[in-house]
């Protein structure tokens, strides 16, 4: 697990918790940062701060301090499956 300010730009993250004030996690929420959201790092100010982010469909910028506070872990691959659930579908398939 990670914050959303490691990502570098073109990287994705699975949004796992918002560390921040009620107020500021009601705000993040409403505009698409909820758990589970994908979210990709964008585009960087030239400075560094803040960056842009996009998710569910909309481009957010935060400012370094704010995307600290932000979980996320590793997306999964696309086709990547749990062994045990192959194993369960054919033993499934079986009977």
């Amino acid at each position: 697990m990670s914050v959303l300010s490691e990502l570098n730009v073109g990287e994705s993250g699975v949004l796992v918790a918002l560390d921040l004030p009620e107020s500021v996690q009601n705000h993040l929420m409403h505009m698409g940062f909820v758990p589970d959201a994908l979210v990709t790092a964008l585009r960087r100010a030239p400075a560094g701060d803040p960056t842009v982010y996009g998710v569910d469909g909309m481009e957010i910028a935060l400012r370094h301090e704010t995307a600290t506070a932000i979980r996320v872990k590793p997306p999964e691959a696309a086709g990547e499956t749990n062994p045990e659930d192959e194993i369960t579908e054919l033993v499934e398939a079986a009977r």
